[in-house]
């Protein structure tokens, strides 16, 4: 595998746990750089400052792209001020990313209401910012387990709507493109060169004959033939709640599900620590940690780095395959 560019370490929100987990990133022993404010990095932390991803820094130092925000950081308590700070940080990773002077980015967590409070912050979330800085790309969002086997890997095809949305809100085209998007996904970003698909339905049972629910009958096992018969590895639709044990997710690269919870309550059961979430369709590789800003632990030392390790690792494998395919 051709070896990438250091990948981005973004600080999420400064009052989060982000800043205390950055040192303890370097654990995970590929190359990478932290932007922010080392101002905000827990006391004692060995930094050294540098000007450009991949400059040479001594062992168990972690290198920083100096980025000063507006306030110091108060753990548990995310100030306005900084809100602003969050926002360009994100967008500087990206500039970086797409210059190809970073191999991708990898995201600490971010507090929406506080970027919305402070910034008025317009996007749901990290992914759909991202979406709209690489030129408003169609993406979608995967999860992708590192500790257990057969391994976990969901979409959600909705993500975060209220459940009553989620009927009208799961269309043909949207349920299409979340398909398509991940079966390429597979393909560049984890080296799978013939992705296997299972879709999950959108009712108990899927549907069971039109007996619990519509959608299945109506568009969507049409939907999955007309791309079985396009050449798509693809099952379903399926009832999501046999979809989940081992013997099931050996049969399956991805499981496309029809929204948040269908998807996400089985990955952070099976790997809570351990899960990874990816951004597929960016023209840059995303990871992020599979978990938020824990603001009733920040500052304390306590919390448990696994899962940014396992997302850096992840980020560096994906960006040596994408710089493998261009070499």
């Amino acid at each position: 595998m051709t070896e990438p560019r250091p990948i981005i370490l973004t600080c999420g929100e400064p009052a989060g746990i982000g800043p205390e987990l950055a040192p303890k990133a370097l654990a995970a022993g590929v190359p990478f750089v932290f932007l922010g404010d080392p101002r905000h990095l827990p006391e004692g932390a060995a930094w050294a400052e540098v000007s450009a991803p991949g400059e040479a820094v001594a062992p168990g130092v972690l290198p920083v792209l100096r980025h000063d925000f507006a306030a110091p950081a108060v753990p548990g308590h995310p100030d306005p001020a900084n809100a602003a700070g969050v926002i360009e940080v994100i967008a500087r990773a990206v500039d970086l990313a797409q210059s190809g002077a970073a191999g991708g980015i990898c995201t600490l967590p971010i507090n929406k209401e506080a970027l919305k409070t402070g910034a008025d912050f317009r996007f749901p979330g990290h992914t759909e910012y991202l979406a709209h800085l690489a030129g408003d790309v169609p993406v979608v969002m995967m999860l992708a387990s590192t500790g257990v086997q057969p391994p976990c890997r969901v979409v959600p095809a909705t993500i975060h709507i209220a459940l009553s949305e989620v009927p009208r809100t799961l269309t043909p085209e949207l349920l299409e493109e979340a398909l398509r998007i991940t079966d390429a996904g597979l393909r560049r970003d984890f080296g799978i060169a013939a992705p296997r698909l299972a879709l999950a339905g959108l009712n108990p049972h899927a549907g069971e004959n039109g007996v619990m629910g519509r959608e299945e009958t109506r568009w969507i096992a049409s939907l999955a033939a007309r791309l079985r018969a396009e050449g798509f590895d693809l099952a379903g639709p399926l009832p999501a709640d046999t979809m989940f044990h081992p013997a099931a997710r050996a049969r399956y690269d991805a499981a496309i599900c029809a929204y948040h919870d269908q998807a996400l309550i089985p990955i952070k059961t099976l790997d809570f620590a351990g899960g990874v979430n990816v951004t597929l369709g960016l023209p840059f590789v995303r990871t992020s940690p599979d978990h938020g800003t824990a603001f009733d632990i920040a500052g304390r030392g306590i919390a448990d780095a696994e899962s940014v390790i396992a997302a850096l690792r992840m980020a560096w494998d994906m960006a040596g395959r994408r710089a493998g395919a261009r070499a």
